[in-house]
């Protein structure tokens, strides 16, 4: 029996060239709200997530999901294809749900042929503003590339929505890339992660939205847990801190206006909550992105 499946992530490309990298390619606490992916033909350099140390080393292909704290170093030399992009669902799933760890594998001849494909039909996408995080503009900088999706004629659109995926599934497993839990998903449930997406900065307590679907709390709460692997407000509150992240990261908005955009109470619980997800106080989350031995883009790739 055949099994039909729709993918439900859209990807948007942000940046892709071919580079060749020196000792200044040299950056710590790297953590970045887009995916990335490269491929290392000639050199070496390090690669270092929470977890492990990876040589970076020609001949294979690696890939860092957004969000993946990492240390990027190249001792002398490193040259590599890369290209950086952000993933996009409606109903709140990721391909990359349970990794936020570096991967390796072997690169193909396909792989090549797709890297350097993606970069000539994708002209203009290269990094050509300052390496320094205090100079450039990060807002202005996602607007600049993102616009150029628009220009893309349908053709090229599809064709790099093809590569994208191709690059990806080099690095599919299961366990590691998809939440199994999510394709028997009620629509109820679906469609309460949907809502939840595009509804951070509102209320959004348990018997609000038990109510919007015609449950008891105590009901709605174990069926999400069951089909999410996590209670609703505990995503609720991951989702909006995932969100903070990124409006810390590509705007200059005080910590109160991040609290109410993503729909904490308060700067004080706003706060305590960050602090509890990352370790961090926003204070100080915000200070280790705009010190210059940090950044959140991965420089020249």
């Amino acid at each position: 029996m055949q099994t039909k499946r729709t993918l439900k992530q859209f990807l948007s490309l942000l940046n892709t060239d071919y580079v060749k990298l020196d000792y200044r390619w040299n950056y710590k606490n790297v953590i970045s709200p887009y995916h990335r992916i490269y491929f290392i033909d000639s050199g070496n350099g390090i690669v270092e997530d929470q977890e492990n140390i990876f040589t970076l080393e020609p001949g294979y292909l690696y890939i860092i999901p957004g969000y993946t704290l990492c240390n990027l170093v190249c001792e002398s030399y490193l040259s590599q294809y890369f290209v950086q992009f952000f993933e996009e669902s409606q109903d709140g799933t990721s391909l990359f749900d349970n990794s936020h760890f570096v991967c390796k594998v072997a690169a193909r001849e396909i792989d090549i042929i797709n890297f350097k494909r993606l970069v000539e039909i994708n002209p203009g996408r290269g990094l050509d503003r300052s390496d320094d995080p205090e100079i450039y503009e990060k807002h202005s900088y996602y607007q600049k590339y993102q616009s150029l999706n628009d220009l893309q004629s349908h053709t090229d659109f599809i064709e790099t929505q093809g590569i994208l995926l191709q690059l990806i599934s080099r690095f599919s497993k299961p366990q590691h890339y998809y939440n199994q839990k999510v394709k028997d998903n009620p629509n109820k449930i679906v469609d309460a992660i949907r809502f939840i997406s595009i509804n951070l900065q509102q209320d959004l307590s348990v018997d609000f939205l038990a109510n919007r679907y015609n449950c008891n709390p105590s009901y709605f709460s174990r069926l999400f847990e069951k089909h999410m692997g996590i209670r609703p407000q505990a995503y609720i509150i991951q989702k909006r801190i995932e969100r903070a992240k990124h409006i810390i990261y590509s705007g200059s908005l005080s910590l109160t206006d991040v609290a109410e955009r993503t729909g904490f109470g308060s700067l004080s619980s706003f706060s305590k909550a960050f602090k509890c997800e990352t370790g961090h106080s926003p204070r100080d989350y915000k200070k280790l992105m705009s010190t210059s031995g940090s950044t959140m883009n991965g420089i020249d790739g």
